[in-house]
């Protein structure tokens, strides 16, 4: 299996990712986290994406907050899939990393999930990476048979407790 790439923008983005560790592990996805800046280690995340695929990656991870150009910029030196995760910071709650993100020129796309969405950024990656592992794809499968069945018996539990 292919490994999938986490990026952080800063440490200080670490907290936001445990979600997304712990479901990537869920998988067995195997992972390499790193912290790298678009604005101060421009040139580490350019090389890291430009060489990601030979260095056996089948997606990157790329967290940040603020300006939150480090997705981005990895999606300009990759042609891997490139999941964006806005971080919230103290000065807009997150929306100026999320219109960072996702307002991507054509012909540089970045999936983005929501603010702080490192668990759907995983999964995210698991699908991308399900494409040529069918045993993933039964892990996936599973998830969503186990979240049917959750809502159903929170269903019952609801109906019981209204009549």
């Amino acid at each position: 299996m292919k490994k999938a790439a986490v990026l952080m923008g800063s440490d200080s983005d670490l907290p936001v990712l445990e979600p997304l560790f712990k479901r990537l592990k869920d998988f067995a996805i195997p992972y390499e986290a790193r912290v790298m800046s678009a604005h101060r280690t421009p040139a580490l995340a350019c090389d890291f994406a430009a060489n990601a695929r030979k260095n056996g990656f089948g997606v990157i991870i790329a967290a940040a907050g603020k300006a939150a150009h480090l997705a981005g910029v990895v999606a300009a030196h990759t042609t891997l899939p490139v999941i964006g995760i806005p971080v919230k910071s103290s000065t807009l709650d997150g929306l100026d990393a999320l219109l960072s993100t996702v307002q991507m020129p054509s012909g540089i796309p970045v999936a983005t999930v929501a603010i702080d969405g490192a668990d759907n950024a995983a999964i995210l990656a698991a699908q991308i990476l399900s494409l040529e592992d069918d045993a993933l794809a039964d892990k996936l499968s599973k998830m969503k048979i186990d979240m049917t069945e959750q809502v159903i018996e929170k269903d019952k539990k609801i109906q019981e407790k209204i009549k």
